[in-house]
């Protein structure tokens, strides 16, 4: 018997589905990351733009106010220059300002964006997927856990009665209300075999149904 601890089918069918689903989900979630990283990509690139319109600005500003300053050294002329300078600095620190300002929200804007464009689609096709396989793999534990005991046997055997087609039931034994009752162990255990190829777990070896 597959180990417990594994979250696979061992039956070829479900593990084929799964295996399957695994791919799907992974190659959609890689989809919309990529889809993710191309608006953030846009977005940043704005981002990038304000950061070199806050460098350059803050550059020219710098410039300015050492030529104001040197201008104020001239006769007659120099106040009014170096009034003219300063005031030009003052502009381009106000553009740096708005340069900083448009890194900043684009940067945190980038992030917002690609997350909102990404998450939803993943999520609504995660989400799902992650919990058929969570019920799944407790279900196998179950299974598994159960079929270790020979009361665990009988429990599963009773869950086949109740659950299996009639004519898997017929297949194992021709009365298999009276063999459960009984204590019949070989149509008890493939009973119990039964129920667990429909929770996913094969029996390595299923004794042979009693022959009439």
């Amino acid at each position: 018997m597959s180990s417990r601890y594994v979250p696979y089918a061992t039956t070829p069918a479900r593990l084929l589905v799964q295996l399957v689903s695994d791919a799907v989900v992974l190659i959609w979630t890689a989809i919309w990351v990529f889809v993710g990283i191309a608006v953030y990509d846009a977005v940043a690139a704005v981002a990038e733009f304000g950061g070199q319109v806050n460098t350059g600005a803050t550059g020219i500003a710098h410039n300015l106010d050492s030529a104001g300053s040197n201008a104020s050294q001239w006769p007659l002329i120099g106040g009014a220059l170096s009034s003219s300078l300063s005031g030009a600095a003052g502009a381009a620190r106000d553009i740096a300002g708005a340069g900083h300002n448009l890194d900043t929200t684009a940067s945190w804007l980038a992030w917002l964006l690609a997350l909102a464009v990404a998450a939803p689609p993943i999520l609504a096709l995660a989400m799902p997927w992650l919990f058929l396989r969570i019920t799944f793999f407790t279900r196998k534990w179950t299974a598994v856990t159960l079929a270790s005991t020979a009361a665990g046997e009988q429990l599963l055997a009773l869950r086949a009665l109740a659950n299996r087609p009639l004519a898997k039931l017929a297949e194992i034994t021709p009365d298999p209300v009276g063999a459960w009752r009984n204590y019949d162990t070989i149509a008890i255990r493939g009973l119990a075999a039964l129920e667990l190829r429909s929770a996913g777990v094969r029996i390595r070896r299923v004794p042979d149904p009693p022959r009439q």
